[in-house]
């Protein structure tokens, strides 16, 4: 079996990394791309670092499940379908669901600490950067985690603050030196997009027709 082209996606919270992915997903069956979202591999709200304020950190490298992350994406290489439950964020009114992660010809990892992780990073043949300037990625932020994740609006400013930024500019900034391609979001991703897709419907194509499909 031909080994997976897979393609690594980060950015600072509010970048458009998942918008950017949704674009992506719509273009391709399961068969053709896998989608796999560090989001997933959270650890418990338990398990969380907390700062002096008795606050949870969700934005730092010991957030994830960074061994969980590489050992699903080392068996997706290796053609292994993954099974895991769905991160609902804390939020109560969200049910967490089963997913399904099946082996593809191309693979699409994403999440912020896809490229610090060294042992992950090194499975990634394409890194892709996604930017934004802080204003835009606040607004943003704002707005996703009022409508998709119940949090009050105090909460957000508090931990993008103490949190999300402070871990952009330790983490994931230093990251977009490594980056193939950079992809300016401060007002919309349509020119990248019109690169990156053709670029993997290819990769799909010419592993299909190796595979003899």
């Amino acid at each position: 079996m031909q080994k997976p082209y897979v393609i690594g996606i980060t950015g600072g919270s509010g970048s458009g990394k998942t918008t950017f992915i949704n674009n992506l997903h719509c273009q391709f069956s399961s068969d053709q791309v896998c989608f796999l979202s560090m989001d997933n591999y959270y650890k418990k709200r338990e398990e969380q670092e907390i700062d002096v304020n008795r606050q949870h950190n969700f934005d730092l490298p010991t957030s994830f499940r960074r061994d969980d992350f590489f050992r699903d994406l080392s068996r997706l290489i290796n053609g292994e379908e993954v099974h895991i439950m769905e991160y609902t964020f804390n939020n109560p009114l969200a049910t967490s669901k089963a997913i399904v992660y099946k082996p593809a010809p191309v693979i699409i990892v994403e999440g912020i600490f896809v490229f610090f992780f060294e042992e992950i990073a090194n499975l990634i043949d394409l890194k892709i950067f996604l930017d934004a300037s802080e204003h835009l990625k606040l607004i943003r932020r704002i707005k996703r985690d009022a409508e998709e994740r119940n949090y009050p609006l105090d909460d957000v400013l508090y931990r993008y603050q103490h949190h999300v930024h402070p871990t952009y500019e330790q983490y994931i900034l230093p990251m977009r030196a490594k980056a193939d391609l950079i992809v300016n979001n401060n007002y919309n991703f349509n020119c990248a997009l019109d690169v990156v897709l053709p670029f993997v419907r290819d990769k799909v194509e010419k592993a299909l027709k190796a595979a003899g499909v």
